[in-house]
Formats: structure tokens, C-alpha cells, sequence
């Protein structure tokens, strides 16, 4: 895999943990003073879930990356 390939893998997989943990704490907000939009309180607790799983993955992948330099 050439560096720069593998520069731009990290740097992508780092913006994206950034953005899960930005919408993580808006979620987290958003359950806490009520704001569900159009979906229930329990409904946007399962985004909220599915977000931190996400977050997880995508934390492991930057894992995988970095090792694998």
C-alpha cells in the first residue's frame, strides 16, 4: 500500500470518529432536554446506541490502519 494511500485511510478514519463523537454528544443532548424530532425518546436512545457501535468499528478500523503501517 503506498504512504500516501495509507495517510489518507487514517486521516479518513479519524474524521469520521471526530463526526461520531460530535453527533454522539448532540444525541446525548437531544435525550436529554427532549428534542426527538419525529421519532420517540426510545427510538432516538436506539440511534444513540447504534452511533456508539459505530463510533466502536470505525475506532477499531483507525486501529487496524495504524498497525498496519
Amino acid at each position: 500500500m503506498s504512504s500516501a494511500i495509507h495517510s489518507r485511510a487514517i486521516d479518513k478514519a479519524f474524521a469520521k470518529i471526530t463526526i461520531l463523537g460530535f453527533d454522539i454528544e448532540r444525541l446525548k443532548k437531544d435525550l436529554k432536554h427532549g428534542n426527538t424530532g419525529g421519532i420517540t425518546a426510545e427510538e432516538l436512545a436506539l440511534v444513540l446506541d447504534g452511533t456508539k457501535k459505530e463510533l466502536k468499528v470505525w475506532q477499531y478500523i483507525a486501529e487496524t490502519i495504524e498497525k498496519n503501517n
